[in-house]
């Protein structure tokens, strides 16, 4: 019985949605110059979305993503170590650190400002092994090591199942020339 009550509620739904479209949703053209002007506020910003999936309270979401990268820390690391210690066993202990040498406290300094890090001298890397968070490359596996260093321990042999996202390449290669994404299927 109560089956058909949402049966019936969806068609209706869906009939009040279909009736209510119409085509007049098209830009207009040639409508001059795009007016800027007014008050604009910042609404979301994801330089590392998954670490902000992740790490970012839901009730907390809106708050972060205005707040400006230069005051995140102060104002979200506590939560992000607080997160970090409930998710990964390689934090459990005092001391525990991960394969870039930075305990907790440390590590989620650098995760709570929400901000890619570019070296405009060097490798432009997520992490090869050498240098880290220099940049990012199409094909850095940054889920992978992002979890090697949130599960991973001091040498990546912590947490094996939970430190490898099992991807381990683009499903087509990526171009090598401008706009450099493979095309769609």
């Amino acid at each position: 019985m109560k089956f058909k009550k949402i049966k019936i509620v969806l068609l209706a739904s869906l009939t009040i949605g279909l009736i209510s479209c119409s085509d007049d949703d098209a830009m207009p053209m040639n409508q001059g110059a795009p007016d800027f002007s007014g008050t604009y506020v910042q609404q979301d910003q994801m330089g590392r979305p998954a670490i902000n999936t992740v790490f970012v309270n839901s009730n907390q979401k809106d708050t972060f993503n205005t707040t400006i990268p230069s005051e995140q820390n102060s104002a979200f690391q506590t939560m992000f170590e607080t997160n970090l210690k409930a998710l990964s066993p390689a934090y459990a202990n005092t001391g525990d650190q991960n394969a870039l040498g930075l305990d907790a406290a440390a590590f989620t300094g650098v995760l709570a400002t929400d901000v890619l890090t570019v070296s405009l001298d060097g490798t432009t890397t997520f992490y090869d092994g050498t240098n880290v968070l220099t940049g990012r490359a199409l094909a850095d596996d940054v889920i992978t090591v992002e979890l090697l260093l949130i599960f991973g321990g001091e040498d990546f042999t912590e947490n094996p199942t939970l430190s490898d996202d099992h991807v381990d390449a683009n499903d087509k290669s990526f171009l090598t020339s401008f706009p450099y994404l493979a095309s769609p299927w």
